[in-house]
């Protein structure tokens, strides 16, 4: 059990590394190309857009990083039926239509902690969008932009 908690929290830490990453890129290129836009609301539209599916990406890349890892433990015969429990765990639904060995079930755990938390960094980054975009909209010189 400890070699899996092991595993587990090291798997967390290489997804936690490349979320932050990815959402630092995120918010620098969101934050660095307002001067170009002509249009606040259609720029601002396409910048939060922009954050949205790299954090999307992100997530989508995090569960595919766990479902290897089930895979390579030899818990289940295909990738895409790792891809799928993954997911579930990522997402914390829990459907337990699909369950792990007993020998490697506390890594779904730690997978559903990990997607409840980074779930909550991508809403995180989001309402900053958001409120960049409403703070920037309605800013004294963005009367001026429109």
């Amino acid at each position: 059990m400890l070699m899996n908690f092991a595993l587990g929290m090291a798997t967390m830490a290489i997804c936690l590394i490349l979320q932050c990453l990815l959402l630092v890129a995120a918010l620098r290129y969101y934050s660095g190309h307002w001067q170009e836009i002509p249009s606040l609301f259609l720029g601002g539209l396409r910048l939060v857009t922009g954050v949205m599916l790299v954090l999307i990406v992100g997530n989508i890349v995090q569960v595919s990083i766990w479902a290897v890892l089930f895979y390579l433990l030899g818990e289940f015969d295909t990738l895409q039926l790792a891809l799928y429990h993954s997911g579930v765990n990522f997402a914390t639904l829990g459907y337990g239509d699909i369950v792990m060995s007993e020998q490697h079930r506390i890594l779904g755990p730690l997978e559903a902690i990990h997607g409840a938390l980074m779930i909550g960094v991508s809403t995180a980054a989001l309402s900053r969008a958001f409120g960049e975009t409403l703070r920037v909209k309605t800013s004294p010189d963005a009367a001026h932009r429109d």
